[in-house]
C-alpha cells in the first residue's frame, strides 16, 4: 500500500494563500483545504482557471480551517464535479457557510461578469459536508483513518493527520500563536511520518506577547489623545473577537477612557455569535470569566453597525471614535471607506494588527507609503488617498506562530516519534526520529524557505520547498 503514496501541491507553494494539496494513495485521492489564491490580481485570476485535476475524481475533501484561502474554492470544486465528502470540526462548518455566503457577495460586486460559484453551488457544498469533533478516529476508507487535533489558531481549526497503514502524513493548515487570548494552546501530533506545515511568519518572529497589550493600549491613549479617529483592519475570524475582548478588559477595567467603538461589520457579528455559542472551546481561564457573568465581546459604549446606511453615519460622530471593520488587509469591506475618510487626516491613527500579503492595501500601509489607491463606494475607479494618519503595526496579535514556535513545533513533533533502531555497528542502539520529510508551503518565497533551512540545521530533519504540481513519493 505504501508504494503508491504521493503529495502534490496545487496551492499555497510560493505564497501564503491558496491552499491546495492532493494526498494520493492507489488512485484515491483526498484533498486538503481549496483556498483563494489572494494578494495580487495575477493571484486572483488563478481561481478562475479550471483546476489542474479532475474535481470529479476525489474521494474527500478535508478542511483545516474556516479561512477563506483554505474554503474560498470549494463551492467552485462542486460546480466542476465534485461528488466526494467534505469533512471539517463541525466548528469550522459553521463558520464556512458565512464566509462563503460573504465572499459570494464581494466577488460579484467585485467581478461583475465573472462568476466563481453562486448560491446553488455553496448549498450544495454543505450536501457533502460532516462536521466532526477533535480527537475521532475517522474512517476514510479501510486502511486510511483521519484523526483531527486544535491547532488554536482560530475557532475549529484543526490538524490533519491521515494514517494510511502505517504511515502517518500530517497536515497543520495554519498553527496557530499560543498562548492565545481566546483559545487553547496548539495540540502536538505523535508517530508523524510526514509533516506539511504552513510558514507564514517563518523568517521572522512576533514582539512578546506580553508587550502586545501594552503596545494596543498605548496606541489607543495616543489616539486618543489626538482627538481623532481611530481605525483598525481585524479579519472577521478571531481578530475580531480578541480584540472585542481586550476593548472589553480596558474599558470596564478603566484603563483606557470610555469612547464610542463601532464595529462595522455585520459578518464579524455572525462569527461573534458562532464563537458564543462554542465557548466551551475557549481555554478555561476565559470559561470561568463567562461563568461569572461576564460577556467578554461586549461592554459601555459599543455599537453593533447593522447596515451600510449606519456605516455612513460614523462619521458625523465627532471626536475620538475606535472603527473596527473588515477587511484586516484592507482589501475589501466596509473598512476601506473609513481608510479613505481618515487616512488624509493627520489626528487619525490606523493600528494594523495581522499579516498582510504582498499587494495588499494594508502591506503598502505598513510599508509606509505615503498616498494609496482606494476603490471606495462601490466606486469602479480607484481613487488617490494621501496618508496623514499615524500608521501603528502590532504584530503580537497574530493568530500564527512565529519562526522560533514553528521550529519548535517541529522539534517536538519529532522528537514525540523517536524510534529505538539497531545501529550498523554490533551493539549499539540509536533514536531516530520517525519523521522523515517536512514540507514548507503557507509562506512567501523567502519566509519558506527560510524555514526549509533552520528545521535542517537545528533539527537534523530533511525539509523541501515543494515545487507547484511536482508530485513528490512518500516512501
Amino acid at each position: 500500500m505504501n508504494d503508491d503514496q504521493k503529495l502534490r501541491f496545487f496551492g499555497g507553494v510560493g505564497s501564503t494563500t491558496g491552499a491546495n494539496i492532493m494526498l494520493e494513495c492507489n488512485q484515491r485521492k483526498i484533498l486538503i483545504d481549496c483556498g483563494l489564491f489572494q494578494g495580487t490580481k495575477y493571484a486572483e485570476d488563478k481561481n478562475f482557471k479550471p483546476f489542474k485535476y479532475n474535481p470529479i475524481g476525489i474521494n474527500f475533501l478535508l478542511i483545516t480551517h474556516a479561512h477563506m484561502d483554505h474554503i474560498g474554492r470549494i463551492p467552485k470544486l462542486v460546480k466542476e464535479g465534485f461528488k466526494g465528502k467534505i469533512i471539517s470540526t463541525k466548528e469550522t462548518m459553521e463558520l464556512a457557510k458565512l464566509m462563503l455566503q460573504d465572499a459570494l457577495k464581494v466577488m460579484r460586486s467585485k467581478y461583475p461578469k465573472q462568476e466563481l460559484f453562486n448560491e446553488n453551488d455553496i448549498e450544495r457544498s454543505f450536501a457533502f459536508w460532516e462536521g466532526k469533533k477533535y480527537g475521532e478516529k475517522i474512517k476514510l476508507f479501510d486502511d486510511c483513518f483521519l484523526e483531527m487535533q486544535n491547532a488554536g489558531h482560530i475557532l475549529g481549526s484543526a490538524i490533519l493527520s491521515v494514517t494510511i497503514s502505517k504511515t502517518k502524513i500530517t497536515f497543520t493548515g495554519d498553527l496557530g500563536n499560543s498562548p492565545s487570548l481566546l483559545l487553547p494552546d496548539t495540540e502536538f501530533p505523535k508517530e508523524v511520518d510526514y509533516l506539511v506545515m504552513e510558514s507564514v511568519y517563518g523568517d521572522r518572529n512576533h514582539e512578546n506577547k506580553k508587550d502586545r497589550r501594552k503596545k494596543f493600549k498605548r496606541a489607543l491613549e495616543e489616539g486618543i489623545k489626538k482627538g481623532g479617529a481611530i481605525i483598525i483592519p481585524a479579519f472577521s475570524i478571531e481578530r475580531t473577537q480578541v480584540l472585542l475582548y481586550e476593548l472589553n478588559e480596558m474599558i470596564e477595567g478603566g484603563k483606557i477612557a470610555k469612547v464610542p467603538v463601532f464595529l462595522d461589520s455585520p459578518l464579524a457579528e455572525k462569527v461573534t455569535a458562532i464563537y458564543q455559542k462554542y465557548s466551551s472551546d475557549f481555554k478555561d481561564l476565559i470559561q470561568k470569566e463567562i461563568k461569572q457573568g461576564d460577556n467578554i465581546f461586549n461592554f459601555p459604549g459599543l455599537k453593533i453597525i447593522k447596515n451600510f446606511e449606519e456605516s455612513k453615519e460614523i462619521e458625523k460622530t465627532e471626536g475620538t471614535k475606535i472603527i473596527m471593520a473588515g477587511s484586516g488587509m484592507s482589501e475589501g469591506g466596509r473598512i476601506v471607506n473609513h481608510e479613505a475618510n481618515y487616512l488624509p487626516d493627520p489626528k487619525a491613527t490606523i493600528i494594523l494588527v495581522g499579516y498582510q500579503s504582498i499587494g495588499s492595501l494594508g502591506r503598502a500601509l505598513q510599508d509606509g507609503v505615503k498616498k494609496v489607491f482606494i476603490n471606495t463606494g462601490g466606486n469602479k475607479k480607484k481613487e488617490a488617498v494621501k496618508v496623514r494618519a499615524t500608521i501603528e503595526n502590532i504584530t503580537g496579535y497574530s493568530s500564527h506562530k512565529d519562526s522560533e514556535h514553528l521550529l519548535e513545533f517541529v522539534e517536538k513533533v519529532a522528537t514525540s516519534s523517536l524510534t529505538t533502531r539497531s545501529s550498523l555497528f554490533a551493539k549499539e542502539r540509536e533514536k531516530k526520529s520517525k519523521l522523515k520529510r517536512v514540507f514548507v508551503i503557507m509562506g512567501e518565497p523567502k519566509s519558506s524557505l527560510f524555514l526549509v533551512q533552520r528545521i535542517k540545521d537545528y533539527l537534523n530533519v530533511d525539509a523541501v520547498y515543494p515545487k507547484e504540481e511536482k508530485s513528490y513519493d512518500l516512501l
